[in-house]
């Protein structure tokens, strides 16, 4: 998958996406993960440094954000090809003239603009319940991260979604895989207090960028150095993962079909 391929089905992915969001409305446990689970965290964090000052509060709101876009890309956009199975709709998905990855973008793209409203949600939280003048020190830094991370976070989930159905194995470590991203990512918390061995495996996950990014925009006195080189390190991991996901759909799609189990689990 490249760019000019998004850029040509930019009406499909919106299409695919909203689409997307109408069907997972009613599903209950989409709305946990990508809403209740979030706030719960936020709620737990903010209460545990209650009186520590906004500046703690800010990085808190920010961090479960996080959460909930990692909780949806493993589970949701990890489960989106599962998903048309089980539905019996793959077969007609594959079929369309539309290249099947678009589609798995469009439907990424729906399940991180949903876990975008636990990042909001906890701001009106730690506001409004705990009292804390929560503000954005760099807002169009922020704003421009935001972007960034959604598409860093929809090409690294093209990567999960293949890599899920060929080995159906690696959905039983799903719950394994949450918490530690969360924590290596530094989505709670800075990496600093890791062990020093861990910082090598947080520099390869591109959600840790994301964290980097957004906690940068969010913190009093970040060099703006800082905040360009964790988006640079996000498009470097994006056009890596977009590259990998084409070569693995295609994979994907010729074992199925070679071996004629494209609607069997």
């Amino acid at each position: 998958m490249n760019a000019r391929l998004l850029l040509k089905y930019w009406r499909t992915i919106l299409v695919v996406a909203e689409m997307t969001i109408r069907q997972q409305l009613m599903d209950g446990f989409i709305i946990f993960t990508v809403l209740f689970q979030p706030i719960i965290i936020a709620l737990l964090a903010l209460w545990m440094l209650k009186g520590k000052g906004p500046e703690y509060a800010i990085f808190v709101v920010v961090g479960s954000g996080l959460t909930g876009l990692w909780s949806s890309l493993l589970f949701i956009s990890g489960n989106s090809i599962n998903a048309e199975r089980w539905s019996g709709t793959l077969e007609s998905l594959v079929a369309l003239p539309t290249p099947f990855e678009v589609i798995v973008f469009g439907k990424n793209l729906a399940n991180v603009i949903q876990s975008l409203s636990s990042m909001v949600l906890g701001y009106f939280v730690a506001a409004f319940l705990f009292g804390y003048d929560l503000t954005i020190s760099q807002p169009l830094y922020f704003a421009l991260s935001i972007f960034i991370s959604i598409f860093a976070f929809i090409s690294f989930g093209l990567i999960i979604a293949p890599v899920f159905v060929m080995n159906p194995g690696v959905r039983h470590w799903q719950n394994a895989m949450e918490f530690p991203v969360y924590l290596l990512c530094g989505f709670l918390f800075p990496i600093a207090l890791l062990p020093g061995w861990t910082t090598p495996i947080s520099y390869l996950l591109p959600p840790y960028w994301a964290a980097v990014a957004l906690h940068g925009t969010t913190t009093p006195g970040t060099p703006p150095n800082e905040i360009f080189f964790a988006w640079g390190m996000m498009f470097v991991f994006s056009v890596i993962d977009l590259l990998i996901a084409s070569r693995l759909f295609k994979l994907m799609l010729y074992k199925a079909r070679a071996d004629a189990t494209l609607g069997m689990e």
